[in-house]
């Protein structure tokens, strides 16, 4: 297998990871780990086989053992400000989270909390708890780009969310 051949098929891997994932950036980087498993196992494809049909099985293979690592893990909520009621206010909040907690209107934390996990992720790891790019890839185990093409789509669907909201 070349990767000249392998790469035809971006678009049809593509597709299929879209309709798995509901989601571009998720879709987009199952594509790049299916390809990146299919280099790395390049000895194993067996010519005379359809390479279109081996690259979907990593695919689906990868996106089915994506979810069950994503199930297992557990969930982290924040921190201690779990425990906290949401009314209390502690010794340790600065000022700018006590604006931050009460700039949080109604229709923002709705269309905060409707954007998919990984923008929203973003968004708020840049907007709010103000990380770099360089931290937040380190955080989020993603490259750079990745991260600037999630806060640029959290932030595009955030605004339409708050938009279609607000309109009468």
């Amino acid at each position: 297998m070349l990767p000249e051949e392998a790469l035809q098929y971006v678009d049809s891997l593509y597709g299929a990871a879209l309709q798995f994932t509901r989601n571009p950036a998720d879709a987009e980087d199952l594509v790049q780990e299916t390809y990146l498993k299919a280099f790395r196992f390049a000895a194993r494809f067996r010519p005379g086989t359809s390479l279109k049909a081996w690259l979907h099985t990593i695919l689906y293979n990868t996106f089915l053992n994506t979810r069950r690592q994503a199930a297992r893990e557990p969930v982290v909520a924040g921190g201690d400000s779990v425990e906290r009621p949401a009314a209390a206010v502690s010794q340790a909040d600065t000022p700018e989270q006590l604006l931050l907690r009460r700039a949080l209107d109604g229709d923002l934390q709705a269309a905060l909390d409707s954007l998919p996990e990984i923008f929203r992720q973003a968004v708020w790891l840049r907007d709010v708890e103000e990380f770099s790019y360089r931290e937040m890839a380190d955080i989020l185990q993603v490259a750079p780009g990745t991260v600037m093409s999630r806060i640029s789509r959290g932030r595009r669907m955030l605004h339409e969310r708050l938009v279609a909201r607000r309109t009468p």
